[in-house]
């Protein structure tokens, strides 16, 4: 599968991502000491929704452009509220003309005292992130391949903080680096939060990488997942996913809200669901 974010910028996977993403910052902002937030595949930043890439699968449409004017119950409006409010300051003008990627998004939601890390491979992109952020003490970006980050930036000289691995599923092999990237760094950080996120197309795949993570000896493993549909017979992205290492004691409950209000939202099809399971830890056996 080929996620070149281009395409694919405000997705229904996207906004399921941030809005996790969202919530994990907001809770390490309830301590007042600072934390570092590592973006391993940052992407450029900034997504324009009119570019030929978006315009060709117009994905945005059922996804962020669905759900940014909707009514939503109170407690599910307050909890999206970060991660929209970090939408709507890259449309100053209303409507949706551009999409922040999870630098951008971060980066909103930091206070003074924290620190952004954004790291991306590809020269051209990396570049265009360094542009934007150009000027900005509270963020570094890095050209790095982002799976090397999880050994030699780790950890962080904060000492708290998140790790999210976003990669572009762009080649073979990248469930088996996430459980191989992910061992790696909880060795080196035990405390830290971890986000991954994986797409839901390959269901062979993803069961075997949610069974690898389940023996993987890591203490505490939330996997949530979210389908718009049933499974389709040809290889679709049908949902997404994303896995919390060390999650915030109340992202379950706050899940358990924003999760179904989401597939109200974006289902487009019946057999939409979602699910919030342990793979690991006490909570697994409760």
């Amino acid at each position: 599968m080929n996620y070149r974010h281009a395409y694919h910028a405000g997705n229904f996977a996207d906004v399921v991502k941030h809005a996790v993403l969202a919530r994990l910052v907001e809770y390490l902002k309830r301590k007042d000491k600072a934390f570092r937030v590592i973006d391993t595949h940052a992407g450029i930043g900034l997504y324009d929704l009119s570019s030929e890439e978006a315009r060709k699968t117009g994905e945005w449409h059922d996804g962020i452009g669905r759900l940014i004017d909707v009514s939503l119950p109170a407690n599910a409006a307050e909890l999206l509220a970060p991660y929209l409010d970090a939408v709507r300051a890259v449309n100053p003008d209303g409507g949706i003309e551009s999409y922040p990627g999870s630098p951008l998004i971060v980066r909103h939601l930091l206070r003074k005292q924290d620190r952004l890390s954004a790291l991306e491979l590809h020269p051209e992109d990396a570049k265009t992130l360094a542009t934007l952020f150009e000027g900005d003490f509270q963020t570094r970006v890095t050209e790095l391949d982002g799976w090397l980050a999880l050994g030699a930036h780790l950890p962080p000289k904060e000492k708290r903080g998140l790790v999210l691995v976003d990669p572009p599923f762009e080649i073979g092999g990248e469930f088996d680096r996430l459980v191989d990237g992910l061992k790696k760094a909880h060795r080196r950080w035990p405390g830290g939060i971890f986000a991954l996120w994986y797409p839901v197309k390959d269901r062979k795949a993803v069961a075997e990488f949610r069974e690898a993570l389940a023996v993987a000896e890591i203490p505490k493993i939330m996997d949530i997942e979210f389908y718009i549909r049933q499974p389709s017979p040809e290889p679709r992205l049908d949902g997404t996913g994303m896995v919390v290492v060390n999650p915030p004691y109340q992202l379950e409950s706050e899940l358990n809200v924003l999760l179904p209000a989401l597939s109200k939202v974006l289902a487009e099809a019946p057999g939409a669901r979602w699910s919030v399971e342990w793979l690991a830890g006490e909570e697994q056996a409760s």
